[in-house]
């Protein structure tokens, strides 16, 4: 239980980080080519809604669902908003993401998945995905 509790802390930690990092960057694209930090926060936005938000709620739905590969985009909605309010955006749907694992029991945590690239997936091993991914973006800041 204390690597789900770690694992949920991780999770809960990125909109912090994310802010930081964001608003200390440059507004501009690091290099021609690259997004823009609010395009960074917009595309986490569209993962989070599209990609995680949807598979806990499969989890939740079906007994094993199947997953296509996904990449979105970046988020479309609220356009011209300032990158304040997107990360208060970005931060909501993170609780959301949140507040659906903590009320997981035993049998919540135990669902799988099928993946197309990743295979079979239990919540954890979802979760760990998300994770990865925001250290992809988080590094972005970085370089």
């Amino acid at each position: 239980m204390n690597d789900r509790r770690d694992l949920v802390d991780r999770l809960a930690s990125v909109p912090g980080r994310l802010s930081g990092a964001a608003l200390a960057a440059s507004p501009e694209p690091p290099a021609l080519g690259e997004w823009t930090p609010s395009d960074v926060v917009r595309h986490l936005i569209a993962v989070e809604q599209l990609v995680w938000h949807a598979r806990l709620a499969d989890l939740a739905a079906d007994d094993h669902p199947t997953w296509p590969w996904t990449e979105p985009d970046r988020w479309a909605g609220d356009p011209g908003a300032p990158l304040d309010r997107l990360l208060a955006t970005y931060a909501t749907a993170r609780a959301s993401t949140v507040a659906t694992l903590e009320s997981l029991d035993e049998a919540g945590w135990a669902k799988t998945g099928t993946h197309a690239t990743y295979g079979e997936l239990d919540v954890t091993a979802l979760m760990l995905r998300a994770v990865d991914h925001d250290e992809e973006h988080l590094g972005s800041f970085e370089r």
